[in-house]
């Protein structure tokens, strides 16, 4: 009877200690000019990245939330407002989870137009393997790996929503699934207003899940492995 009611306990204390803790990418930004915007300040949802935000919220609304925090860029903020109201709690900003450093920030990015065709910035083009263009891969994992865990502290037994932007979750998605982190951005799953899920046991994470509650209002040539259109083009909309 005593073994019995061990097991039981085992278990009880074992479900107790799952986590899950969500990286969202953020909704559709306002940026009729096309620029990379990186870092920059006054880059805000558009009206169809609200609509993406609240779908999101919407979809996880039954869910076990009790922690979220924002990268401080205002298109996170906006997008996790609707997340942290349903749930009544209050937004946290953890600058760990900012877009990544980017030094073609403010230059427009367009298929056969653009700064890349400028030979002064090809010396930024040199190492795709750290990259040299920007923040190193290695500095992102580290800074994501921090706020994830923090994250997972603050909300274990339960769920967290963390909102960032599309290149430092897939970096640290494929630290977690030990792929190279060089890739062809064309091939990140990491659509807009996605949610990359990651579950805890104890403080090890033991899997790794993709959802996108908002595809049907992602525009086609922003979804992940979509081909480039002229004039257009999904480097800005990290």
């Amino acid at each position: 009877m005593s073994d019995g009611m061990s097991d039981v306990t085992a278990q009880a204390e074992n479900e107790q200690d799952i986590t899950v803790v969500h990286l969202m990418r953020h909704g559709e930004v306002h940026n009729p000019d096309g620029v990379l915007y990186g870092r920059r300040a006054g880059y805000h949802l558009s009206e169809l990245g609200r609509r993406m935000a609240d779908r999101v919220a919407e979809s996880l609304a039954d869910r076990d939330v009790t922690y979220v925090v924002a990268s401080p860029l205002e298109r996170a903020q906006e997008t996790a407002t609707p997340v942290a109201k349903a749930h009544g709690l209050d937004l946290a900003t953890d600058g760990r989870l900012i877009e990544a450093a980017n030094v073609f920030e403010g230059k427009t990015f367009g298929v056969g137009d653009g700064a890349l065709r400028k030979p002064g910035n090809w010396k930024h083009l040199t190492n795709p393997f750290q990259p040299s263009w920007g923040e190193p891969y290695v500095e992102q994992v580290v800074r994501m790996m921090g706020a994830l865990d923090a994250a997972k502290d603050a909300a274990r037994g339960h769920e967290a929503v963390l909102v960032s932007h599309q290149l430092p979750i897939w970096i640290v998605r494929s630290f977690v699934e030990k792929r190279r982190l060089w890739h062809d951005p064309r091939r990140r799953q990491c659509t807009l207003a996605s949610l990359t899920s990651f579950t805890y046991r104890g403080d090890s994470i033991v899997s790794v899940g993709y959802s996108e509650p908002a595809r049907d209002l992602v525009p086609a040539h922003l979804l992940a492995g979509a081909k480039p259109v002229k004039g257009k083009s999904k480097a800005f909309g990290a």
